[in-house]
């Protein structure tokens, strides 16, 4: 996977508990994860290993995307690993909408370190159990992901400030 990784750090004026928080709790991960503009609906989040997220994120123009997370690890607060998915309402697994060649599976790694109050979140992912096609989906893709995760950590980091 290192080759196909996507990989971002991004620091936010938070402590490490809350920052961690706003990812594992349905509460607060529903105002903020997911594209500008658009809503997330969350069906279920169970952030624990062998735990599920499933959502529906809806577009400006009322278009639904369902997506589902299948937690491998939860450190409080210090590291959260998923395999993420896009899915269909009942979590069954789907190609994504936008490209048939994009990766079935892709592994989210976030660790989460905090000096003098301010948490730096260290993000890797890429494609797990992918084809060679998938590979190269995600891996002409990698500038739109990075793009996608900046605006996500922008809502993020506006999130977290109104939550001080």
């Amino acid at each position: 996977m290192e080759n196909h990784e996507v990989l971002l750090t991004r620091e936010f004026n938070a402590p490490r508990e809350l920052v961690f928080k706003v990812w594992t709790e349905a509460e607060h991960f529903c105002k903020w994860w997911g594209p500008k503009g658009f809503t997330l609906e969350i069906h279920k989040m169970d952030a624990r290993p062998g735990g599920g997220f499933l959502g529906c994120q809806k577009s400006p123009d009322g278009m639904s995307i369902w997506g589902k997370f299948v937690y491998l690890e939860v450190n409080a607060p210090e590291k959260l690993v998923f395999i993420q998915s896009f899915s269909d309402e009942e979590g069954n697994i789907v190609r994504a909408p936008f490209n048939p060649n994009w990766p079935l599976e892709i592994i989210n790694i976030l660790t989460f370190a905090e000096e003098d109050g301010k948490t730096t979140v260290t993000f890797s992912g890429g494609p797990v159990n992918a084809s060679e096609e998938e590979m190269a989906a995600f891996e002409a893709m990698k500038p739109m992901v990075k793009q996608g995760f900046d605006g996500t950590f922008e809502q993020l980091d506006q999130y977290l400030a109104s939550q001080q």
